[in-house]
């Protein structure tokens, strides 16, 4: 959710509106620290902090705050069991803080800084108490909501940190896949070398590519992006992999078909050269294991929340954290 152009909007339609933020969070949550809703004088809302007590609760302050006019940040702690009756068991601590027409200025300018790429705001409390932000220099960021020593500051990412996803073919599955990946953190570069089997519209994180040399490709796609192949060929499906493989850029390139087309992909690039190391990276069937319908919306679900589970680890791993446990994937064997 970009909170900053959504707080813009409901100034200029509305005169106020608010902005609910997680602030801490301890133990079991329904949501993470960082988590926004920006919430209208009308009653109307965009984004969660995680439903249920909690966010009808939240919603009542920041009613309450609305109408009170634009004034200081404001905290609440809770313990989501003894308090709300939620059984998480933990604890969260939210901030609710108002704004007007005074602060359209700074926030349209945070708001372009959210529609652009992955960015950080170095956040304080002010002396009149409501909360002051400034971008932070390019190369000083920190990935994650981090609380910083000293005067009590934190720092907040925006902006969009989405992992490239180069979707070959726009077949049926493609087509679906593509529309599952819409609401997801990824930028797809969805190519196929038919120009007319592209649908006439494409979701916003999708860049439609007509490529006659659709392999060609593989070589503008960034490090770490995840690679599906589902073309309408199984020659053309393979000239895509091994270009991907031999590239040694990519932990994942998933190939839509059965463990036959696996093996049968597998041996035929051994034979052209392909090294062992490069060939652990196919994934073939791809999506979570024990979804066996080859429907393509089915498929598409199973792939999308495969990629999801691979670019979390991919994002652990570059952080340097332990990845969490994570659900079965079909994985190379």
């Amino acid at each position: 959710m970009r909170a900053f152009r959504r707080l813009v909007d409901a100034i200029q339609a509305e005169g106020s509106a608010a902005l609910v933020t997680l602030a801490r969070v301890e133990g079991s949550s329904p949501r993470e620290a960082g988590a926004r809703m920006v919430v209208r004088p009308s009653g109307g809302f965009y984004g969660t902090i995680g439903g249920g007590a909690l966010e009808f609760a939240a919603l009542d302050a920041a009613q309450a705050a609305l109408r009170a006019g634009r004034g200081p940040a404001f905290r609440r702690s809770l313990a989501l069991g003894p308090e709300l009756g939620q059984c998480c068991g933990g604890r969260v601590e939210w901030r609710v803080e108002t704004f007007d027409a005074r602060d359209l200025d700074d926030l349209s300018t945070l708001a372009i800084a959210d529609g652009g790429g992955s960015a950080t705001l170095r956040a304080r409390v002010g002396p009149d108490g409501r909360i002051e932000r400034a971008l932070r220099a390019v190369g000083d960021e920190e990935p994650r909501w981090t609380r910083q020593p000293g005067d009590g500051g934190w720092i907040e990412p925006i902006g969009t940190s989405a992992r490239a996803v180069y979707l070959f073919g726009a077949g049926h599955v493609g087509r679906a896949l593509a529309l599952a990946l819409a609401p997801l953190p990824f930028a797809v570069r969805w190519i196929d070398s038919r120009r007319d089997a592209f649908p006439a519209v494409a979701p916003a994180n999708v860049a439609l590519v007509f490529a006659p040399e659709p392999a060609a490709e593989i070589a503008g796609a960034p490090d770490g992006a995840l690679v599906i192949v589902m073309t309408h060929s199984h020659a053309l499906d393979l000239e895509i992999v091994a270009a991907a493989l031999s590239a040694g850029r990519f932990d994942f390139v998933g190939l839509i078909g059965s463990s036959t087309k696996r093996a049968r992909f597998l041996s035929q690039m051994r034979a052209a050269g392909v090294s062992e190391a490069a060939l652990a990276h196919l994934v073939c069937p791809i999506g979570v294991a024990d979804l066996e319908s080859k429907d393509p919306a089915v498929i598409a679900a199973s792939t999308a929340a495969q990629l999801l589970i691979v670019s979390e680890r991919l994002g652990a791993e570059a952080r340097g954290d332990v990845p969490r446990k994570r659900a079965s994937i079909r994985m190379p064997a």
